[in-house]
């Protein structure tokens, strides 16, 4: 027997700066599912962590922003406003025995430019209560026009394997609205470096939700319009350890809007080399290339396009083609490619940011072309074994037999 009961949420829409009721679904229910599928056939490292997940939601205010989107007749200028950002915040938890899941709901902007309002299970609790311990802070920035809640999949995820993850709301213009794109341009990276030293500060406090956030140890990861934020950012943030852009965009002008040769954080680029929209070569591959001063990684995913940052389409937008772009990959597999993502972030975090030796064997990739490994197991090995990984094995470690196709890893050291 399932029972609900329904918290009602305050937040504000991704798309508009209309204050709006979020409805979150707390479910008492004996078991559950997970928010994205586990197959058989994902890597090692794509396993959720030791932690429960709780989530929290706030709202942070950014005092006298100006509205680029505006200009005072008199003086020319931008007229400065409040800028509130609402915020999603997931962390290890304890949470109750008979504490159920969240349902999330958001809404992305439909072809005809009105709102397509979706919901999608999750595991976490809300309010739960915050597991002891000193966690990574992470600050997870969405694409334009998206929602923290559509990248739970890896939000979910991190905080399940002791991360602290904040997902801010941009709060961006319709994306059919293209007079509008100077403002997502503008104010990404001004939000995400706000954001970070709020959670910072907070952490520091120890205050709520983020009390055993360690801000010592941040993290920015962020996907299409929200990667290129987080690099921009990535040089004006304190005591930043690694950055993850999935997707990045970068291609705006002639000229690119930021340096990465500026950039001295180990990061972690993924895109697919099919990518319409930011580009892979020129496009992240040159990213890439350019940022000569810090350790960095190319995961590349053959044939794929621009969706690799999103959760598998909700039942409510499988309804038009446009609806469904938003979230899935025309060649790839959703389920996979997440799990192939989760995989190498966890590796990646890991390594350069909690300081695990071993997530290296990971990362090393003894063959760049993840179908030219090999690996012969001796009988009675299980089919389903992973690649122990060893200098006889080219297999990618963590990877079964058969199941590392269509991938590329790639890795460049600073210049000295």
């Amino acid at each position: 027997m399932r029972v609900d009961r329904t918290v009602a949420v305050r937040a504000r829409s991704p798309r508009s700066g209309v204050a709006f009721v979020r409805t979150v679904l707390i479910a008492a229910i004996l078991s559950t599912g997970v928010a994205t599928a586990r197959e058989v056939d994902d890597p090692e490292l794509a396993a959720p962590g030791p932690y429960a997940v709780g989530i929290a939601s706030t709202v942070w205010v950014q005092p006298d922003q100006p509205d680029v989107l505006s200009l005072d007749p008199k003086t020319g200028a931008h007229p400065l406003r409040d800028r509130p950002l609402a915020v999603d915040i997931w962390y290890p938890a304890d949470p109750a025995p008979n504490a159920g899941p969240v349902i999330y709901g958001g809404s992305l902007t439909g072809e005809d430019g009105h709102d397509v309002a979706f919901t999608a299970p999750g595991v976490a609790v809300a309010a739960a209560h915050a597991s002891a311990g000193s966690f990574p802070l992470v600050i997870l920035a969405h694409g334009y026009g998206g929602t923290p809640v559509a990248m739970s999949w890896l939000a979910e995820d991190l905080a399940s394997k002791g991360y602290v993850v904040v997902g801010p709301h941009f709060d961006d213009p319709p994306i059919t609205d293209t007079a509008k794109f100077i403002q997502p341009l503008v104010r990404r990276p001004l939000d995400i470096a706000f954001v970070t030293g709020e959670a910072q500060r907070l952490a520091r406090a120890h205050g709520g939700a983020l009390a055993n956030a360690d801000p010592g140890r941040t993290v920015l990861i962020g996907y299409s319009m929200g990667g290129y934020g987080a690099l921009k950012a990535a040089g004006a943030t304190r005591d930043l350890r690694a950055v993850v852009a999935i997707a990045p965009a970068s291609r705006f002008a002639a000229a690119a809007p930021f340096s990465p040769a500026d950039l001295t954080a180990p990061t972690l680029y993924i895109v697919g080399d099919r990518d319409p929209l930011v580009g892979y070569d020129p496009g992240v591959k040159t990213l890439f290339s350019a940022q000569i001063h810090a350790p960095r990684y190319l995961l590349t995913f053959k044939g794929a396009g621009h969706s690799l940052g999103m959760n598998p389409a909700p039942a409510q937008m499988h309804g038009t083609l446009w609806d469904l772009d938003w979230w899935e990959d025309p060649v790839w597999r959703k389920d996979r490619a997440l799990a192939v993502e989760r995989h190498f972030i966890t590796a990646f975090l890991g390594r350069y940011v909690k300081g695990d030796a071993a997530m290296a064997a990971y990362l090393e990739a003894p063959t760049p072309q993840s179908a030219d490994g090999a690996w012969t197991p001796q009988r009675p090995t299980p089919w389903d074994a992973k690649s122990p990984g060893g200098p006889a094995i080219t297999l990618w470690k963590g990877f079964q037999r058969r199941h590392a196709e269509g991938l590329e890893l790639r890795f460049l050291a600073p210049e000295k």
